[in-house]
Formats: C-alpha cells, sequence, structure tokens
C-alpha cells in the first residue's frame, strides 16, 4: 500500500460511499477490523443508512496500517460482485461511473412514477446482472414483506447505487420486454456526457509549446440562490435580480461597444456576461437571430460555464451546446455552431476550426465573449482568434463582425515601471481585443464593497527549518552516488566528464543543484566511446546515478515544504518502482544504501497529531500520466465537492491550479507558502479569501520574495491608475488610437513569415536514452495523425517489450493497451506505449526516451519533443502497413514449410 494509493483512496471516497453498502463486504474483511468495528458499522447501516455506513467503513479502512489491506479491499469488492467499483479504484479512473450520474438523476425525478408503475418481481431476473446478489434477495424479500411498491422503492435505491456502466441500458430493455409505460420516460442516449480530455502519453501528444495562463473562477454563486447543490438533488436553476454595479458594468456592452469588464473576483461577472448575452439575442427584429460564443480556457471552467448558460437560457428558449478538446472528436463543430444560439469552447478548438475551414469566418458570429481576457498576447489562442478578426477588419472586407466583449479580475501591467507604460500596456490589450471601453464599478462601488470584500494582505518572515537527522542521511547518500559517479570517470580517464563534478557551491536540496544535475546528465547521456558495448555500460551506469541524485534532490526539496514523512515517502515509491524494472547490479547497491539510511530514519520520524483535526483535501493540476503526479478533473471535483460540504475538512493544500479558474468554496484564511508571481496572479490568489474578515498570508524565509510581493502591490495601483486615464480619453481619440496600433502590429506580422526549417533526409539512428541500445533509424518511423509517431517493420518490434498499460482507455482512432520498454537485460527504460490505430497494432514512441545518431558522422543529438527535431516525417500509410503485415505473414508461411 503506498501513499499515493492512500490519498487516492481518500480523495476518491466520495464515490465509494455513493456506490458501496458495506456490510456486503464485511464478511470478507472480518480478518482486519475488530469485532466492535463491525458491528459498529452494521449498526450504522441500520440506523443511518448504507451511506453513512461506508463513511465508517472508509474511517476503519484508511487508519489500517498492516500491510496487504488494500489488496484485500479490493479482492473484496471483486468477489463480493463491485465489479464496476473494483475495476474504477485499481485504475483510479472513475469515468464510467461518472457517466452514470445523469442516469441517476432521472431515475431519482422519476421515482414516484417507478414506484406506482413497475412491478419489481417482473423485471428483477433481467436486471440481476446489475445488482449485488444480497440487494436482489432484499427486494424480493421487501416485497414479500412490505409490497410492491415497497418493493419497488428497495430497487430504486439499488439501481442509484449500482456500479455497473450498463445498467441503464438493462434497465431499458427489461421495462420494453415487460412492455412497461415507464419505457417511455426511461430514455436512454447513446452514451454520456463529459468525456475526459484525451492524452496518449505524457508529451508524445503535445504538439504546442505549453504556456501558463492565469485565470479567474466563474462566480456563480451570483447566479442562483442555491450556488453549491448537493451532488444528491438534481439543481434547479433560480433567476436572481442584477444588482446595480452588475448593471453598471454591462451598460457599455449593452449599448452595443467593444468592452473590457475589469471587476474584482467575486462580484458575479459571469452574471454579468448573462445579462449582456440576454440583451444581445433579444436585440434583434423578427427574422433575424444572433449568436453568441463563450470562450474559456481551462475544461472545468468550461464545464462550469456551460451548466450555467445551459440553465439561464434554456428555459427562455435557446439553444446551448459546448464543444471542448475532450469532445471535439465526437462532435460536429460546424453543426453545433449551425445549429445553436450559444455556443460555449475552449479557444483552441475555434482556432482549428477556423484554420480547417469547418468554420468560415468569425462573421457567422454576432457576439464572442473572452473570459480571462487578460490572456489575449503573443500566441495565445485567443489572441490567434482576434488576429483573424483583425485581419478581416483591417483587410477592408464588407462581412460583418462581431462584437466583442472581455472578462478579467485584473488587465495586468506587463513589464511596465510606471503609469504611462501600464496605460500603454492597457492600449496594446484594447488592441488586440479592438476594444474601446474598459468598464469599472464607480457610480456603485459603495454596494461592490458590501458584496465583495478584499482581504487584508500581511506578510511573514520565517526561518528556515534547521539542520535535520533526514537531510544529513540523504546529503551523506548524495555524496556517497557523487563519489560513485566520479569513480568511473577517474577510471576511464574522462578529465571533461570529471570536470563536471568539480563545480563549486553545489548545494543538496535546491533548484541550482536541479538544474547543474539535468545539465551533468544531458552530458553523460551524450558520452561516446569506441567500444559500443563499453559505451552502452557506462552510459547506462551514469544515467542510473544521475537519475537516483535528482530523486534524492527531490526528497530534500519536499522535507523542507512539507513533513520528513513525505519525503520519505516519496523515496519509498522510487525505489518500489526500480524493483520492479531492470534492477541491475548498480540499482541494487543503491537500493541498500538507502536501506541502510532508511534504518537510521525509521525511529527519528514521528508523526504531528496535534494537526490532525484539520483534515486537509489535496488540489492538484493534471500533471503528467506516466507520472502518477497529476489529478483527473473527477478527482478535483470530487475534492472540491468534499471541501464545499463537508465541515470537516477545514482546509485545502493547493498547488497553482487553486488560482487558474477552479471553482472553490469561499474561505476566510489564504497561506501562500513561498509562493509569489505577477500582480495578475497575486489579485487571483488574494480573491480566493471572500469571507468578510478573511485574511491572506505571505510566508517566505527569502526577503526578496516580500520584496516582489510589495513590488507586486505597487503595480497594482500603477493598473488601477492606468485604467482611469484611458477612461478619462475622449472615446473618438482612444479609438484611433486603438487603430494605429493594430494597422502596426499587422505590419510586423505580416512581416513575420517564419520560414519553416528544411527537414534533415539524412538517415539517423535512434538509441536508447538510458543503455543506449539500438532502436530503430528514422526512415522507419511514421507520423500518424500529425502528431504520433510509430515504427514500422517487425526488426523493431524485437528490441522492445510490453507490459500492459495500467490505465488503458479508447479515444478517436486509438486504443491505448500497453506500455513498451527497452528489452535489453536489466534496462527496462519506457520508451512509450503500444496502441490499436484502426485495424493496426503499432508502437507509439516518444522522443525524450533516445538519443539520436547521425549515421555518418557519430554525432549525438537530445531533444525534448519531436516538433524540435528536423528529419523527414514520413506519414502513416495504411496500405504501406498492410503491404508489410502480408509480408511478414508470407515469411511466417514459408518458415513453416
Amino acid at each position: 500500500m503506498t501513499t499515493e494509493q492512500r490519498r487516492n483512496l481518500h480523495t476518491f471516497g466520495d464515490y465509494v460511499r455513493k456506490i458501496l453498502d458495506p456490510t456486503y463486504i464485511l464478511s470478507y474483511m472480518a480478518p482486519w477490523f475488530r469485532d466492535d468495528e463491525v458491528q459498529h458499522i452494521q449498526a450504522e447501516k441500520n440506523n443511518k443508512g448504507p451511506m453513512e455506513a461506508a463513511s465508517l467503513f472508509l474511517q476503519f479502512l484508511l487508519e489500517l496500517q498492516e500491510e496487504g489491506w488494500f489488496r484485500a479491499f479490493l479482492d473484496a469488492l471483486n468477489q463480493a460482485g463491485y465489479s464496476g467499483l473494483y475495476e474504477a479504484i485499481e485504475s483510479w479512473d472513475f469515468q464510467k461511473i461518472e457517466k452514470l450520474e445523469e442516469y441517476r438523476s432521472l431515475l431519482r425525478r422519476l421515482r414516484p412514477e417507478f414506484k406506482t408503475t413497475i412491478n419489481p418481481k417482473d423485471i428483477l431476473p433481467e436486471i440481476s446482472e446489475c445488482l449485488i446478489s444480497q440487494e436482489c434477495e432484499e427486494i424480493m424479500q421487501v416485497c414479500s414483506n412490505k409490497g410492491l411498491m415497497a418493493g419497488a422503492e428497495k430497487m430504486v435505491e439499488c439501481l442509484l447505487r449500482s456500479d455497473k456502466e450498463n445498467w441503464p441500458k438493462t434497465l431499458k430493455l427489461a421495462l420494453e420486454k415487460e412492455e412497461s409505460k415507464f419505457s417511455e420516460l426511461w430514455m436512454v442516449e447513446n452514451g454520456a456526457k463529459g468525456v475526459e480530455m484525451k492524452d496518449l502519453e505524457d508529451d508524445e501528444t503535445k504538439t504546442f509549446d505549453v504556456q501558463i495562463f492565469y485565470k479567474e473562477e466563474p462566480e456563480n454563486q451570483n447566479l442562483s440562490q442555491n450556488s453549491h447543490p448537493s451532488s444528491e438533488a438534481p439543481h434547479i436553476y433560480s433567476p436572481v435580480k442584477p444588482r446595480n454595479y452588475q448593471l453598471e458594468l454591462a451598460l457599455p456592452a449593452q449599448k452595443g461597444k467593444n468592452t473590457i469588464i475589469c471587476a474584482p473576483t467575486g462580484c458575479g461577472k459571469t452574471f454579468v456576461s448573462l445579462l449582456i448575452c440576454e440583451h444581445h439575442l433579444k436585440k434583434f427584429p423578427q427574422g433575424q437571430k444572433g449568436k453568441v460564443v463563450f470562450f474559456a480556457v481551462q475544461l472545468p471552467v468550461y464545464e462550469q460555464q456551460k451548466s450555467v448558460f445551459s440553465q439561464h437560457f434554456e428555459r427562455l428558449g435557446y439553444k446551448v451546446a459546448g464543444i471542448s478538446g475532450a469532445t471535439s472528436d465526437n462532435v460536429s463543430v460546424e453543426q453545433i455552431v449551425e445549429n445553436n444560439d450559444i455556443i460555449i469552447l475552449t479557444p483552441q478548438i475555434l482556432v482549428n476550426s477556423l484554420k480547417n475551414g469547418t468554420v468560415p469566418s468569425l462573421s457567422v458570429f454576432t457576439l464572442m465573449i473572452f473570459d480571462e481576457c487578460h490572456n489575449t498576447s503573443k500566441h495565445h489562442p485567443y489572441n490567434m482568434i482576434m488576429f483573424n478578426y483583425l485581419d478581416q477588419k483591417l483587410g477592408g472586407s464588407s462581412d460583418s463582425l462581431p462584437q466583442v466583449v472581455g472578462l478579467t479580475a485584473s488587465v495586468g501591467v506587463g513589464d511596465a515601471r510606471n503609469t504611462a507604460e501600464a496605460t500603454e500596456y492597457l492600449c496594446q490589450l484594447c488592441a488586440c481585443l479592438d476594444t474601446s471601453v474598459v468598464a469599472t464599478v464607480k457610480d456603485n462601488l459603495e454596494e461592490l464593497e458590501e458584496m465583495v470584500y478584499k482581504p487584508q494582505k500581511f506578510f511573514r518572515k520565517v526561518k528556515s527549518p534547521t539542520a535535520n537527522r533526514f537531510k544529513s542521511v540523504i546529503s551523506q547518500l548524495m555524496l556517497e552516488t557523487e563519489g560513485l559517479a566520479k569513480s568511473i570517470f577517474e577510471e576511464l580517464g574522462a578529465i571533461s566528464l570529471e570536470n563536471l563534478f568539480q563545480i563549486q557551491n553545489r548545494k543538496f536540496g535546491t533548484q541550482k543543484y536541479e538544474q547543474w544535475i539535468i545539465a551533468v546528465q544531458k552530458v553523460c547521456m551524450l558520452f561516446q566511446m569506441p567500444d559500443k558495448d563499453e559505451e552502452s555500460r557506462i552510459c547506462q551506469a551514469l544515467f542510473l546515478y544521475t537519475s537516483h541524485l535528482r530523486k534524492y534532490n527531490d526528497a530534500l526539496i519536499i522535507s523542507e515544504h512539507a513533513r520528513v514523512k513525505d519525503a520519505l515517502d516519496y523515496l519509498k515509491d522510487f525505489f518500489t518502482n526500480v524493483r520492479a524494472a531492470g534492477f541491475d547490479e548498480i540499482e541494487q547497491d543503491l537500493t541498500r544504501r538507502f536501506e541502510e539510511g532508511k534504518v537510521a530514519l525509521k525511529k527519528w520520524i514521528e508523526e504531528n497529531p496535534t494537526l490532525s483535526f484539520l483534515k486537509p483535501g489535496i488540489l492538484t493540476g493534471r500533471g503528467k500520466t506516466s507520472q502518477n503526479t497529476g489529478m483527473t478533473l473527477l478527482a478535483q471535483k470530487c475534492v472540491l465537492d468534499t471541501f464545499r460540504t463537508n465541515g470537516d475538512n477545514k482546509i485545502l493544500i493547493a498547488t497553482s491550479v487553486a488560482d487558474e479558474g477552479i471553482d472553490i468554496a469561499q474561505c476566510n484564511l489564504v497561506i501562500l507558502y513561498e509562493y509569489v508571481g505577477n500582480v495578475i496572479k497575486m489579485i487571483q490568489t488574494r480573491g480566493r479569501g471572500r469571507a468578510r474578515g478573511s485574511k491572506c498570508f505571505l510566508l517566505t524565509s527569502n526577503d526578496d520574495v516580500i520584496e516582489k510581493e510589495k513590488i507586486n502591490i505597487y503595480k497594482e495601483k500603477m493598473m488601477n491608475d492606468s485604467i482611469v486615464n484611458v477612461q478619462t480619453w475622449d472615446e473618438a481619440a482612444f479609438k484611433e488610437k486603438i487603430h494605429q496600433i493594430q494597422i502596426h502590429e499587422k505590419f510586423i506580422r505580416d512581416n513575420q513569415g517564419k520560414a519553416m526549417p528544411v527537414p534533415d533526409k539524412k538517415n539517423k539512428k535512434l538509441l536508447c536514452r538510458k543503455c543506449k541500445a539500438f532502436a530503430c533509424y528514422t526512415a522507419d518511423i511514421r507520423v500518424v495523425e500529425e502528431c504520433h509517431f510509430t515504427v514500422i517493420g517487425d526488426a523493431f518490434r524485437e528490441r522492445f517489450v510490453s507490459k500492459l498499460h495500467p490505465r488503458p482507455k479508447n479515444f478517436g482512432s486509438f486504443e491505448k493497451k500497453a506500455k513498451i520498454f527497452c528489452a535489453r537485460p536489466n534496462c527496462s527504460h519506457d520508451w512509450g506505449i503500444h496502441v490499436r490505430y484502426r485495424a493496426f497494432e503499432i508502437p507509439v514512441i516518444k522522443i525524450e526516451s533516445f538519443v539520436v545518431e547521425d549515421v555518418e558522422t557519430g554525432v549525438q543529438m537530445l531533444y525534448a519533443r519531436w516538433r524540435d527535431f528536423h528529419f523527414e516525417k514520413i506519414p502513416f500509410d495504411a496500405a504501406e502497413m498492410s503491404r508489410c503485415a502480408q509480408d511478414l505473414s508470407l515469411q511466417g508461411m514459408g518458415d513453416l514449410e
């Protein structure tokens, strides 16, 4: 049982509580619980119901310390018949269960009709496979003792807890077989809404630079009386009366002006956008129609806004739909845009659609609303959309252009050093969005301040942790590991490499050491010798030593900012994975050294029980799938729901994802631990504390961090002053200034045609980055759907081994099935994945797993992304693959002869 598994089980606990009746698995778990605990769980079920019993069961389960309890829990689920929950927990993928929620909501609404029209005895044989065997027995018993209506009620309760993904369809078939009238009410659509963002594996799917943007959460508490409905009951939209300051913010846009609305987090800018949108759609005369597109950058924000707009506008008779990267493969963008009045999009969808002609031009829309509009710069998708808009505007097109509205809590100041430069930066943003008005609250400030509380900001300088036993033990292990690496250089007489370890002022447990060891690792990967077998041995050894040094350095950083126990658990997980891979003599030696150090630390580490009452939740971003460091959208949703609704969950520990657009409950204390960014980030993070009397503390041991935050406070004043400046200008003069900036920027864009690099047609070798084993030639690489890379030929298949993927999934034309690793003994370096693509079984490799060697010169290079490797990229050809398969088949027949 790893720390990760325990944490995940805690994170996904709500799914367990909603599905599991623990009394059905207690007999399988009897060796792990005391008799009084078993009795307590059974009593909780009898007195309060299965959900409360499941909560108590989870509490007892997570308190277990004996080895093997997690596997025993999974086995108990499987044996009792909870196959769906078993599968979800084993893979930590709850998508199938989450997709059932819409059917559960429908069944809750139809519960009265179900009870009065269904004979449970008639349909139970047809749906029994969707229930636990004990549930079937209990339904029949209730029918006998209390009547058919009570039995139907019991059946509903059991179906609402069912973890079988096919139960809605099975119920439909059973109802149709019995010719039940209820069948007409039980509408089962093809597929469920809300598909997880597709991903292949780590960075191999990335075809563009990753950029970080700051985002503001949508303030949906102003959109309904019940802002955070219980997950048990369907949300019913209840419109509210707009406040005066919201009407003030909406007014310029309602007059048809292109507008940036800048107002604090929590004031209801999303509600303002609803007012603008509704006014816009209603202004068109009979026979004409408006069409609105609302952009949200983050997937969680997209989901929230789609829900908000649907609830508000569908009751008025308007059609609302949405497309994101998670659903774009399953829908027609052209039809969605054509058939709906309001479309919610992640912006890259429209960028792609404009590029491929699916959406002919922006003239199909009459209003575009950009959430977090301060991101409209450089190569952000917002700016790519506006490039298209401005090209149409400045190109003399006679087609009408949509009105533009931007929403933000902070327009930012860029690199401005004074108010004049900040004003120029604001003008640049207005030019990018073609806006002539910056709307802020001026006439109704008192009302705004009444509704939105600005938390007090405090700075606290804290001392760095004093030296400890953990740091001394890990530092000693790092010194020993460095010594082992240096001994290889001394053995070889490789003076140039040995000098890498002579850099002074290398302090363990710092980002500087991380950067240094990465640089050393890259040089070691490119080390070459005439004897290639010896080169492989040396490079593999250096790869292992430098990888362990990086992990030790990570652990020291973790111990500085969290508990020593967390740092030690991090290393335990790493060495568990090491043992599961090649585990050669060097890895065995390094593992032995760590185990000796761990014994020295075990007695020293003590838990701190004084803070256990806080019951913290953990919220992180999506991260890399291969490293198990990220959280899925469903996991984020589960954590946030618990934080909002569970009174015992008093603190949320979060990474920067907390200030990047995810809806977070109102809180009264924000703590920024060594956490500082630009002025936009400062305003976003401060806005997390909305309760009256809330405070925001910046804790740091570094004077420079405090100084940077003070500069941000000054920049915020500059930003506000620049907005006031622009608002005092004559509107016609401001429009002219914006127009001149647009002309100048278009001239620069048009003359910055970036020459495409000429592909290098010379053949190259790909070598395993860990052991330097030969993998393939570039001549055998084919490009699949523009961004994935496979290798043809049977020879490559002999050079890797595969293991079933821990998280197999389908998306688009791909079915992820296995992971592939270097086949050389004692290496097992991760090379990528194995997928089913259409009718073909193909490997998909990632360039960061290989060293590229020029066949002619022998020069070796490293690449982090395929896009940086400019070789001749040959498209995947199904006919070629079919011929290869036939050749292999014929060869096999020849062998048989």
